[in-house]
């Protein structure tokens, strides 16, 4: 469409151009959004859909893996898919289908149905995840300074807002069923507000499917790897370890996630300006620094308000690095981004799923204390990789 001034006079195309960015931009921060605000109202559904279908730990465990499982096999998928029809054609199509997931979770009757549910939950939200940050790269290219961080930071306050808001509704009575509707309506607002702001891509050639990782993409998915398991670590061990250390009681050991979680996301509102001001490679070397610091503290702390401290440095340090990967698989030429971009993701997810496995294995041969003391030297890689990471 064509941009008139109030004289009636066209606009020049450099303004259509900024308006088109701006648009997309605000679709992208709507589409991050509504993912995260998914994606935690499942959380507090969790037990009264384990109810329903009157699964055991084990069981349900299996439930979950069939979720990790569809994302792992539809982002290399959706990259090759992005890469032949746009970000924006994903987005369309797995946004949609995301849309009803959560009201259906929340009603399948027996154990196997749940599963093929999840299976589908998870290929479509893993999709979506996909092609936004496929999506918000060329965002980035077009804007005048870095957005990714910022993009990040809302899929986080989506998540508040999504688990609060479920939260709520259950404390006020509302059934399990009632409440995924309005999560999914509320949602799909946004993602409906979207789709018409986002970029029409053109494809390029087509690319192999499924195309082998390869040279710095190679060294973007391990360092994407490494950040989600220190993620998953800090979810599912961290409290774990100050119970350990007898610094906190079981109740209120979790105050050490929500700080780290609260510290994420303040840096990553942030982050844009920073990286702007200091550049990709002293956010990370800078990042990693504080990231290993807050591990140190956290294993090494006398006291409790000490080792919450270090909670709030991890998160603080590792804020940014994610969005930095991200942004450097969309400039990188050795893969077609899009490509690229769901190679880092599988990646990344891969981590969070067996990262935590992998840290209680280690923990049992060693100790829980030595083994976040090896998580802060695999972190290293980070900082010692940044200027090869950040080039171009």
């Amino acid at each position: 469409m064509t941009h008139v001034h109030p004289a009636g006079h066209p606009a020049p195309a450099s303004e259509q151009s900024r308006t088109e960015t701006g648009a997309a931009l605000l679709a992208t921060r709507l589409t991050f959004f509504a993912t995260g605000f998914l994606t935690a109202s499942w959380a507090p559904l969790i037990p009264f859909v384990k109810a329903r279908v009157g699964a055991d730990e084990g069981m349900f465990g299996v439930m979950l893996l069939c979720m990790g499982l569809g994302a792992l096999v539809a982002m290399p998928l959706t990259g090759w898919v992005a890469a032949r029809h746009g970000a924006r054609a994903v987005i369309r199509v797995s946004g949609l289908a995301l849309l009803p997931m959560l009201p259906l979770i929340t009603v399948m009757p027996g154990v196997l149905s749940l599963g093929l549910a999840m299976v589908v939950f998870g290929a479509v939200l893993s999709s979506v995840d996909v092609a936004m940050n496929i999506h918000s790269v060329e965002v980035e290219r077009r804007s005048p300074r870095p957005v990714m961080s910022g993009m990040h930071a809302l899929y986080s306050v989506g998540g508040f807002a999504g688990s609060g808001l479920v939260a709520l509704m259950l404390l006020a009575g509302l059934a399990p069923q009632g409440t995924a509707l309005i999560c999914a309506g509320l949602a799909g607002a946004a993602v409906l507000a979207a789709l018409p702001r986002l970029f029409r891509a053109k494809p390029s050639e087509a690319p192999v499917p499924f195309a082998v990782p390869r040279g710095i993409v190679l060294l973007l998915a391990l360092a994407c790897g490494i950040s989600f398991l220190l993620e998953g670590a800090m979810l599912d061990w961290g409290a774990l370890l100050v119970i350990e250390r007898r610094l906190l009681a079981p109740e209120g050991a979790g105050l050490g996630y929500m700080l780290f979680a609260a510290a994420m996301v303040t840096a990553r509102l942030v982050g844009d300006r920073l990286i702007e001001r200091a550049g990709r490679r002293r956010v990370l070397v800078g990042g990693g620094v504080v990231v290993m610091a807050g591990l140190l503290v956290l294993v090494t702390a006398p006291w409790a308000w000490l080792s919450m401290a270090g909670f709030a440095l991890i998160g603080f340090g590792a804020a940014n690095m994610v969005p930095i990967f991200f942004s450097a698989a969309g400039r990188q030429e050795a893969m077609p981004p899009a490509l690229a971009i769901a190679s880092v993701s599988t990646t990344g997810y891969a981590g969070v799923l067996m990262g935590p496995a992998l840290v209680g294995f280690a923990a049992q041969a060693t100790s829980l204390a030595t083994t976040f003391c090896a998580l802060a030297v695999a972190v290293a890689v980070i900082p010692l990789c940044a200027r090869r990471i950040t080039r171009g």
